[in-house]
C-alpha cells in the first residue's frame, strides 16, 4: 500500500454511506470511489448499491467499504454503521433512517445551500462533524452534476483519500460516454473539495446513532386479526418531494390566463383550482401549486404560453412557503 495513504485507525473498516434518490448519481459516486480506492490507492474496498425500481424519485443507497491492503473484506452487508454520511438530496433529511447508525465522531456530510443549517441536524450526534456544500448550486454553475461535487467534500473532508486519484477516476469513468463532461466534472470535483462549511456541535444526541434496520411490524404471532387494514394507504398523503432534482414550478397568477393547458400535461394533478371570482371572465381559475404532489418533472413551465409557471431553483422552505394545498381539510 502506498505509504501516503493512511487510514483512520479505529480497528475497524472505513465505511461510508451514500443517501440519495435515482437520477442524482449515488452509484456512479462509490463506483468511483471505489474504483480509485483500490486501483490507485492500493487499499481493498468494496462498493455496492441498494436500490428499488431504478426510477428518478426512488430511494438509493450506495455502500462503500474500505480496510488496509493486507485485510480482506469478508462482509457484503450494507454499511449500517458508517464513518461518513453523505446526503444528496435535502428532502432524505426529513427521514431519521438517513442519520441511522451514524459513530458519535462520524462525519455528515449534506446537499444545502450555503450557510444553510437544516433543523434535522440536531438529530446528529454532539460530537459528530456536520459538513455542508452547496451541490446542486455548483453544479449547475459549472455544468456539472452533484456527485462530483460532493466526491469532492468527501475528499476534502478526510485527506488519507487522494483527491487527485479520486479524479483521474471520476474522469475514467466518463472519458468513454461523456467526454464533454470532462472539464465540468473536475470544476465542480475543486470546488467540492474547497467550498465546503464545517459545522460542530449542531446534534443533539449522545453517542453512536442506532442502526435502522428494516424488520416486519408484524409476525405471525403479532399480526392483527384477518381482514384489518390497520394502516390502509392513501393517495392524499402521498409526498412526492423527494423526487425532486433541485427545480420546482413558481405560479405567476398575475400572468396567467387560465387556459389549463398546464393541467393538461401534468402527470400529479398537483395544480390546485377554483372558482372563477365575481366577474371574472373565467369560470374556473388557477391558483397555484401543492408541492406535496409536485416531482418537479416542468411539464407545466414547458407547455405554459403565458409564462405564468417558470423555473427556480429549490431553496429551503420555498416549496412550504408557496403551498396552496389541495387538501385544505387535511392541513394541521
Amino acid at each position: 500500500m502506498n505509504p501516503s495513504i493512511s487510514l483512520p485507525d479505529n480497528g475497524r473498516f472505513f465505511e461510508i454511506r451514500f443517501e440519495s434518490i435515482g437520477g442524482l448519481g449515488a452509484h456512479a459516486a462509490g463506483q468511483v470511489l471505489a474504483t480509485a480506492a483500490v486501483l490507485k490507492m492500493g487499499l481493498n474496498g468494496a462498493h455496492f448499491s441498494s436500490y428499488g425500481s431504478e426510477k428518478k424519485g426512488s430511494l438509493v443507497r450506495s455502500f462503500v467499504r474500505l480496510g488496509p491492503a493486507q485485510r480482506p473484506i469478508r462482509t457484503s452487508a450494507p454499511v449500517e454503521t458508517p464513518d461518513a454520511i453523505v446526503v444528496f438530496h435535502a428532502a432524505l433529511l426529513r427521514n431519521g433512517a438517513t442519520f441511522a447508525g451514524l459513530y458519535r465522531d462520524g462525519t455528515f456530510i449534506y446537499n444545502a445551500p450555503a450557510r444553510s443549517v437544516p433543523k434535522e441536524l440536531a438529530q446528529l450526534p454532539s460530537s459528530a462533524r456536520a459538513i455542508g456544500v452547496d451541490a446542486l448550486g455548483i453544479a449547475l454553475k459549472e455544468q456539472s452534476r452533484p456527485n462530483a461535487v460532493l466526491l469532492g467534500t468527501l475528499c476534502g473532508a478526510f485527506p488519507f483519500l487522494d483527491a487527485e486519484k479520486v479524479l483521474e477516476a471520476l474522469a475514467e469513468e466518463f472519458a468513454g460516454r461523456h467526454p464533454e463532461a470532462l472539464a465540468a466534472n473536475e470544476r465542480a470535483f475543486r470546488r467540492g473539495a474547497e467550498e465546503f462549511e464545517t459545522l460542530k456541535g449542531v446534534g443533539r444526541a449522545e453517542g453512536d446513532l442506532p442502526v435502522a434496520r428494516a424488520e416486519p411490524a408484524w409476525g405471525f404471532e403479532t399480526q392483527p386479526v384477518g381482514g384489518i387494514i390497520p394502516e390502509p394507504g392513501n393517495t392524499v398523503w402521498n409526498d412526492l418531494s423527494a423526487s425532486r432534482a433541485g427545480f420546482v414550478p413558481v405560479f405567476n397568477r398575475e400572468r396567467c390566463i387560465h387556459c389549463g393547458l398546464c393541467d393538461l400535461v401534468c402527470p400529479d394533478f398537483c395544480l390546485v383550482w377554483e372558482d372563477g371570482e365575481q366577474g371574472s371572465r373565467f369560470e374556473r381559475e388557477l391558483v397555484g401549486v401543492d408541492y406535496r404532489y409536485c416531482k418537479g418533472c416542468l411539464r407545466c413551465v414547458e407547455s405554459c404560453p403565458a409564462s405564468a409557471m417558470t423555473k427556480k431553483t429549490e431553496t429551503p422552505g420555498l416549496a412550504d412557503r408557496l403551498r396552496v394545498p389541495l387538501f385544505p381539510e387535511l392541513v394541521a
